[in-house]
C-alpha cells in the first residue's frame, strides 16, 4: 500500500492536514491537487460570495477525472468541527413515491478558504449549490434567485445556448427587474441567474421558469425544448427549468469542472460575448480555464457582482 504523503497547515487559523498534493487530479492537462488549491485560494474572493448561506453537494473524484467519481450530499465522517454545517429534511422524489419519511441531510457551508482548501483535499471537484440561502438558524428561506439551464443537444452547443439566452433576456424584460447573469457551465452549456427578490413563495421561481421554457419552446420549436426527453433535443436548445425546485441543485459560479481531462469552471461572461457568439457562424464562444477566469477577475472584476 503507498503510504500518503501528509502536509500540516494552517489556513485562515485553522490546521489542516493535506494528503498527496502531487497528485494528477486532470490527467490530460497534468493538473494537480496543489493547482487545484491554488485556484480555488485565488478565486475565493468571487466564490465565497456564490457559497455564502448556501447548502453545498459535491462530487468527488478521489483518483481523478479519468476514474470513477461520486456525488456527495451529507458531511462526510471526520470532517473538522470548524466546519459549518446545517441539518435539513430532504424529500426525495423516490422517497416521496415509497411513502418514506424525509431523510436528513447535514450539508456543509463553506465560508472561508479554509473550507474550500479541505474540500479540494477531499478532490471534491464541483461545488453545486441550491437557490436558496438559509438563515441563521439553518432554515431554508425562499429562493433568491431563479436560474434558467440551458442544455443544448448535439449537434448544437454554445451558439445555440447563446441564441436562446438572447431569447430568454427579451422575455424576462419587464418581469424581472434585475440583472440577468450569463454562466457558461464549464460543461456543454450556459445558465443564467437573475435575482427574484420580489417573487415570495418558493413555488414562484420554479413555476416562472417553468412558463418561460414552455412559452420559448411553442414560440421557437425549432431552436428550443422545455421537455427533457431525449428524442427531440439533437439539434435544440433544452430549457431545463426543474433546476428551480426546491431539491435541485447548480453548479456553482466559479466552480472546477470535472468532465474531462483537463480543467474548466462555470464562469460568467459578459452581454457582449453572448451576443457575438449568437451572431456568429463559427464557434466562438468557450468554456473558461482556472488561468482564464482568474486573468478575468484581474481585467473585468466579478462579473457576478454587477
Amino acid at each position: 500500500m503507498v503510504e500518503q504523503q501528509r502536509t500540516p497547515v494552517e489556513v485562515d487559523g485553522h490546521r489542516l492536514v493535506l494528503t498527496n498534493l502531487d497528485k494528477v487530479l486532470y490527467p490530460t492537462a497534468g493538473f494537480t491537487k496543489a493547482e487545484v488549491m491554488q485556484y480555488l485560494t485565488a478565486v475565493a474572493p468571487a466564490l465565497l460570495p456564490q457559497l455564502r448561506r448556501r447548502t453545498v453537494t459535491r462530487v468527488r473524484w478521489p483518483h481523478g477525472t479519468g476514474s470513477e467519481s461520486f456525488f456527495e450530499k451529507n458531511l462526510p465522517a471526520g470532517s473538522p468541527r470548524w466546519v459549518q454545517r446545517v441539518s435539513i429534511a430532504s424529500a426525495s422524489s423516490r422517497s416521496t413515491r415509497e411513502g418514506r419519511e424525509p431523510e436528513t441531510v447535514v450539508y456543509p457551508l463553506i465560508d472561508n478558504v479554509a473550507g474550500l482548501v479541505w474540500l479540494a483535499n477531499l478532490a471534491a471537484l464541483e461545488l453545486h449549490v441550491h437557490q436558496w440561502r438559509v438563515d441563521a438558524e439553518g432554515v431554508p428561506q425562499i429562493p433568491d434567485r431563479l436560474v434558467v439551464d440551458l442544455d443544448p443537444g448535439p449537434p448544437a452547443g454554445l451558439g445555440e445556448c447563446a441564441q436562446v439566452a438572447l431569447l430568454v433576456r427579451e422575455a424576462l424584460q419587464g418581469v424581472l427587474p434585475g440583472p440577468i447573469i450569463p454562466v457558461t457551465s464549464g460543461n456543454k452549456g450556459l445558465q443564467l441567474y437573475v435575482p427574484t427578490p420580489q417573487l415570495r413563495a418558493a413555488d414562484d421561481t420554479r413555476a416562472l421558469a417553468q412558463g418561460l421554457a414552455e412559452a420559448l419552446a411553442a414560440q421557437h420549436p425549432h431552436l428550443v425544448v422545455s421537455r427533457m426527453t431525449k428524442a427531440v433535443r439533437p439539434g435544440k436548445v433544452f430549457l431545463d427549468w426543474s433546476q428551480n425546485t426546491r431539491a435541485k441543485t447548480t453548479i456553482c459560479p466559479y466552480s472546477l469542472r470535472g468532465r474531462g481531462g483537463s480543467p474548466t469552471v462555470a464562469a460568467p461572461r459578459s452581454w457582449a460575448e453572448i451576443e457575438r457568439a449568437a451572431n456568429s457562424e463559427v464557434d466562438v464562444l468557450r468554456q473558461l480555464t482556472p488561468r482564464q477566469v482568474l486573468e478575468r477577475l484581474q481585467r473585468d472584476g466579478d462579473l457576478m457582482n454587477v
